[in-house]
């Protein structure tokens, strides 16, 4: 669905000389005030140019730059809301919270009950898992779990308007302008279309040096079956990635490294993982991909930047997102388990069984799977005084996950075997097969490929296997 023209005219863009262009590369318009501005500013489009090179006057860790938010926001007049639970039970539409503007969907959105208020502030853990395999290699352009800041207005039918678009627009651009202090010609506005929780409206991604850090939508739509229909309240729902904005005014050379500082510096310490800076800042720097099926062809461009084969460049970095997956799973899992979500084959607590099973996996790797409950702990610790449940469930959250990975490490002893014999008896694993041995042995596509690889083997489950 096609952005009208003048759906972003705004009064601050032309107060502030912003232009509409056209990116030649991904075909978005977008919205900047640098003349020379070639592109829409987000990669893959564009590289990263803040690795090592941060655009902000500060500094700040993802708990700093969570206050920076709410605070700015409350000092406009927003009122602050604790966040809700990750579990988004009073959702009979979805498992997760995947995004804040979930908190007050439908019932407030829909004017069945008021807001908690109007208009509001909260940074919102939030979770995903469409992209999870691209949950490392790119560094921390995707994760499962994520905060979410977002500050709301709900301008409803017949009662006097809050604010919407331009207003919206001049609080981001002062946040990350006035109080940051990101030169505003680094900043570009790029237009389209988001859609989720069951409704729609066209929005502005801000983006500097190639990092998207904001999605401003403006809600007007209820998705119908496969059309829009216009809503009674506008609502102005905003998405700050409260842990790409830490990214940007750190310039470290992932997202982990901003998100996780010493928990990520001890793991690699003990794995014994280390690689050169300008390697790692150049790995960072051409990390965005859209598809995991994109990933081998990025590291061979990279590779050939660097003067490196591709092989050893794999090598080298394999081990780093092996750890940068396990820190963003046992947080996940973490949260999960503290909302009282039970390991099983079914529902929210597939997920928890997904994320412990692929931080196992992913830390042997690293040579660090018996470290998996510790990491558990660490991540209790670490979040624990912002978030105080999981401090309060840490017991319960620790012998669940034990008793899981005792289920797993059984799972895999015996799926092994399983696996060999049915290959000394065929030559390859096909989808039935695959499908037999996940619903009746609880063993993955990934257990069986993992299995089956000593002997030459390879195995591939369709896209929507999980479906």
């Amino acid at each position: 669905m096609e952005v009208p023209p003048d759906e972003f005219r705004l009064p601050f863009f032309e107060e502030n000389g912003f232009v509409r262009r056209r990116c030649p590369l991904c075909g978005n318009h977008y919205w900047t005030q640098n003349p020379d501005q070639e592109t829409c500013g987000d990669a893959p489009c564009v590289a990263y140019t803040f690795i090592d090179k941060p655009p902000t006057r500060v500094r700040l860790t993802v708990s700093e730059m969570r206050e920076k938010f709410l605070s700015f926001f409350e000092r406009h007049g927003h009122g602050r809301v604790r966040p809700y639970p990750v579990v988004a039970r009073w959702r009979d539409d979805l498992m997760v919270t995947i995004a804040s503007i979930v908190d007050f969907q439908p019932y407030v959105i829909e004017g069945v009950i008021p807001p908690p208020s109007n208009p509001l502030v909260v940074s919102q853990p939030c979770m995903r898992f469409e992209d999870i395999d691209l949950v490392g290699p790119t560094f921390g352009r995707h994760l499962t779990i994520f905060e979410m800041g977002g500050h709301h207005a709900f301008n409803y039918e017949g009662q006097p308007e809050v604010y919407w678009k331009d207003q919206t627009v001049r609080y981001h651009h002062e946040l990350l302008c006035d109080d940051l202090g990101v030169p505003s010609e680094m900043v570009t506005y790029k237009e389209g279309l988001w859609s989720g929780g069951g409704n729609a409206g066209y929005d502005l991604e801000g983006c500097v040096a190639g990092l998207e850090v904001s999605t401003l939508v403006f809600m007007m739509y209820r998705v119908v079956g496969d059309h829009l229909e216009p809503m009674p309240c506008r609502v102005v729902d905003t998405g700050y990635g409260i842990e790409r904005w830490s990214w940007l005014s750190q310039g470290s050379p992932s997202a982990f490294h901003a998100i996780y500082g010493p928990i990520l510096e001890g793991l690699l310490r003990e794995a014994e993982i280390t690689i050169e800076d300008a390697v790692l800042a150049e790995a960072a720097k051409h990390s965005c991909i859209s598809r995991a099926e994109e990933l081998l062809e990025a590291r061979g461009r990279l590779a050939d930047l660097l003067g490196l084969g591709r092989d050893e460049l794999l090598r080298a970095l394999r081990p780093l997102e092996a750890v940068y997956t396990a820190l963003d799973h046992t947080k996940g899992l973490v949260f999960l388990l503290s909302e009282g979500v039970v390991p099983s084959n079914v529902k929210e607590g597939y997920l928890a069984r997904l994320l412990i099973r692929r931080a196992y996996r992913v830390l042997r790797r690293a040579g660090l799977e018996e470290r998996l409950l510790d990491l558990v702990e660490a991540q209790i610790g670490y979040w624990g005084d912002d978030f105080p449940q999981l401090k309060e469930m840490r017991d319960e959250v620790l012998e669940m996950v034990e008793v899981e990975l005792s289920k797993y490490r059984e799972t895999l002893r015996r799926g092994g075997s399983l696996v060999r014999r049915l290959l000394r008896r065929r030559p390859a694993i096909d989808v039935e097969t695959l499908i037999e041995l996940y619903d009746s042995h609880g063993l993955t596509p990934e257990d069986v490929d993992e299995a089956a690889s000593p002997l030459g083997v390879s195995v591939e489950a369709p896209e929507d296997f999980y479906a």
